[in-house]
């Protein structure tokens, strides 16, 4: 009988490639990860890993197991929604990681209207990044998380995660005061191409969106300046440091006295994002009305393209 306690820690070192990360976020120590991984090898009579430089990787037969472990775990999720579902579950806390817009535009509203169709669902928000909240589902430090499409984000076919699309907004052109392509109702993408460039550090989805509609438009930004705080960007686009593009919902509290906004012509930078829970507990009682309270509040919002 396979342990599925093992399974996890299976998934866990293929995440990590190392068994001190893994028992990191496993909350155990390295020679207890060592321990099940070794007793998972003899219950399978297999061996799983073999080492790979610093780090491990899967063998051809640990590969094959980590594919029904995966679905081993979606179907307990399923298991305990559907337990939960039966003790009428209507109580309990949820715990949700967003960036700090996605917390601004629909989850605080999320949590005004949970408040009076389901008060007995406490919501612990957790502010992360956008690259970092589907990490945190998957490894079980959050439930649900708010995240934006990017680069190197799971696969939109990953089997571990359920996406529920929320709202897709555009980013806008922000120059610096008196540029002259601020005369326009409307910046073509391309005429920004020999422009000094401030945006997000790379590894922050928005920097992704950046660079990919300046290589839509035929060119490579030249990032001058970084800052992943849309008021450090607007800023100093205001003191003509150079130009950048932010998601228009960031704009909304910020002071644009200094510079010009403008929507962007050519393929539109798009920012997409959408909720995601573990495969197997989209059925939840304590996280449907989550999610269906995202989905009303981002059907509220005015973070849609033009």
């Amino acid at each position: 009988m396979i342990d599925s306690r093992r399974l996890r820690t299976l998934r866990a070192v293929a995440d990590h490639r190392t068994v001190t990360a893994a028992a990191a976020v496993l909350y155990l120590t390295p020679s207890a990860v060592s321990q099940q991984l070794a007793a998972l090898e003899q219950e399978t009579g297999h061996r799983l890993l073999q080492r790979d430089g610093r780090g491990v990787r899967l063998t051809p037969a640990g590969e094959i197991l980590l594919v029904h472990a995966d679905a081993v775990l979606a179907q307990l999720e399923r298991a305990e929604a559907e337990l939960a579902a039966y003790s009428s579950g209507a109580a309990g806390e949820v715990t949700v990681a967003s960036f700090a817009t996605g917390i601004a535009l629909v989850l605080a509203p999320a949590l005004v209207a949970l408040a009076g169709t389901a008060p007995g669902i406490r919501v612990r928000v957790l502010d992360a990044e956008g690259d970092e909240s589907l990490p945190m589902v998957l490894e079980g430090r959050a439930d649900l998380a708010v995240a934006v499409e990017y680069r190197g984000a799971p696969r939109d076919d990953e089997q571990r995660l359920v996406r529920v699309p929320l709202y897709a907004e555009p980013f806008d052109a922000v120059l610096p005061p008196g540029h002259p392509l601020a005369a326009g109702a409307r910046v073509p993408m391309a005429a920004l191409a020999e422009e000094p460039w401030i945006g997000p550090y790379p590894g922050n989805p928005c920097h992704d969106v950046v660079v990919l509609a300046c290589e839509h438009a035929g060119f490579q930004p030249r990032l001058r300046h970084s800052s992943d705080d849309f008021r450090a960007v607007v800023a100093l686009a205001g003191a003509g440091a150079g130009v950048a593009l932010v998601p228009r919902s960031a704009l909304r509290d910020l002071d644009l006295s200094q510079v010009a906004v403008r929507p962007v012509d050519g393929v539109p930078a798009i920012r997409r994002v959408f909720a995601a829970v573990r495969r197997g507990a989209e059925g939840n009682p304590l996280l449907r009305p989550v999610l269906d309270a995202l989905r009303t509040a981002a059907d509220g919002s005015s973070s849609t393209p033009d």
